[in-house]
């Protein structure tokens, strides 16, 4: 670990056009253990972690007018120590099976927690609704000179404070740990613990209910993992200067593409996620200027946890969710109606049963293959989060979302506003094709 103050500076625009500078002091960073003696040894991850085991960032931004900061760094710490007693196999350490799988070593050695200071206040870090790894990556600590995951703790944590007595969270964590849903339990559980009360959803850690079957039986195609040509050149689109920007998609917005959806009478019903992906899927082929005989991929994941048989158990905590897919050639996608393009999504829901699960975990027991994204858009849905619920007794965040996205292939979708009915739609694209991108914005 760096033991000299760290600066991390970044430009910001501000809405009003005027920029400022983002100053934080990183403090030294201090390795966090859980209260009590918790188990050791190796900790089995299941194939569902292994497909997914990118690092998440995300910002917490606290701020109440009925107390400070003063003590936020040193109440989320001691909650910290209590909450992964619980959650201990965030204390260990990431490393490689017998198998050659990732798997934990639950040494116990502890989570690492930063405090630092910013130099302005909270409100000065302007719109946080669009990924902005320079400026919101000061709220997320990087571990120095780490160059892959399994020199990075599974769980690293930022407090920084602001001069207006507010405060963020900013936590780093490996979704090979778990996903959306698991995630979000454990970040509330642990502002339960800061708050002194019980857990309401105490974890559920035995992952090997989702071992692979032996022998392995592979039942479907899973084309979630195959690789498709770029004829279209797309990455030579992505050498230009990458854009990221946020549509935000209001109630009434919703309401008429699912009526654009629906009018050629087609299908019976449709969904918002249904909707807006066919939506997105078919801008960014355009924006990308795909051929119309280049094969485009759609991944998103589908919660798996009810339609597991018996239903995973409450606070599983893991991923319990699968990647399903839909592919179709781009000229197909842009040429027929709306309607088609949300059918094919609403074939990739219906595709995720117990039987394509099951048979999911043994394709990577057998393959050890993980999706592929060339020529791919992963959407990843956190409109259904309950980032809003999270309370270390300062109230509920002002602000939270994703630091940075994870991959150039990822679009996000956020709840927003204040009844949370609408939805945020996050992307990066090459400047070129965030152009025509807003262009199809327009409905």
């Amino acid at each position: 670990m760096v033991a000299e103050i760290i600066e991390g500076s970044a430009i910001m625009e501000k809405s009003n056009g005027k920029v400022s500078q983002l100053g934080v002091k990183q403090g030294e960073p201090t390795l966090v253990c859980p209260a009590d003696e918790t188990e050791k040894g190796l900790y089995f991850l299941s194939n569902l972690d292994q497909n997914i085991a990118v690092v998440v960032r995300t910002i917490y931004c606290f701020k109440s007018y009925e107390k400070g900061n003063e003590n936020a760094g040193e109440v989320i710490k001691d909650a910290l120590r209590k909450v992964l007693v619980h959650y201990y196999p965030l204390a260990g350490r990431l490393t490689i099976s017998s198998e050659g799988k990732l798997i934990v070593d639950c040494t116990g050695e502890g989570a690492v927690f930063v405090e630092a200071e910013a130099n302005c206040k909270m409100e000065d870090i302007g719109d946080i609704t669009k990924p902005d790894p320079d400026t919101l990556g000061k709220l997320v600590y990087n571990i120095p000179g780490a160059k892959n995951i399994l020199e990075m703790p599974p769980l690293v944590a930022q407090v920084t404070k602001f001069q207006c007595g507010g405060f963020v969270l900013g936590l780093c964590m490996n979704h090979c740990m778990f996903d959306g849903i698991g995630a979000m339990e454990f970040v509330n559980s642990w502002g339960e613990t800061a708050r002194g009360l019980p857990l309401t959803i105490p974890p559920f850690s035995d992952r090997a209910i989702l071992k692979a079957r032996s022998p392995p039986k592979i039942e479907y195609l899973h084309q979630e993992f195959a690789e498709i040509e770029d004829k279209s050149s797309t990455d030579d689109l992505y050498k230009d200067e990458m854009v990221y920007r946020s549509f935000c998609f209001e109630p009434e917005k919703l309401e008429k593409l699912k009526k654009n959806a629906m009018e050629d009478g087609v299908l019976e019903k449709c969904t918002n996620f249904e909707a807006l992906s066919a939506f997105v899927w078919r801008a960014r082929t355009k924006a990308l200027n795909m051929l119309s005989d280049q094969q485009t991929k759609l991944l998103f994941a589908v919660d798996g946890r009810p339609k597991f048989d018996p239903p995973l158990p409450k606070g599983y905590f893991g991923n319990g969710i699968v990647l399903t897919n839909s592919i179709c050639q781009a000229g197909e996608l842009q040429d027929k109606p709306f309607s088609h393009a949300v059918s094919l999504i609403q074939d990739a829901i219906k595709m995720v049963t117990y039987g394509y699960m099951r048979s999911a975990i043994d394709y990577f027991e057998v393959t050890r293959a993980r999706p592929s994204l060339s020529s791919t858009l992963l959407i990843t849905t956190w409109s259904r989060l309950p980032f809003h619920t999270t309370d270390f007794g300062w109230g509920e965040p002002v602000l939270s979302g994703p630091v940075a996205l994870p991959e150039k292939e990822v679009i996000l979708f956020l709840s927003h506003g204040k009844e949370r009915k609408s939805i945020n739609v996050l992307l990066g694209l090459p400047a070129s094709s965030m152009k025509v991108f807003q262009e199809q914005m327009q409905i």
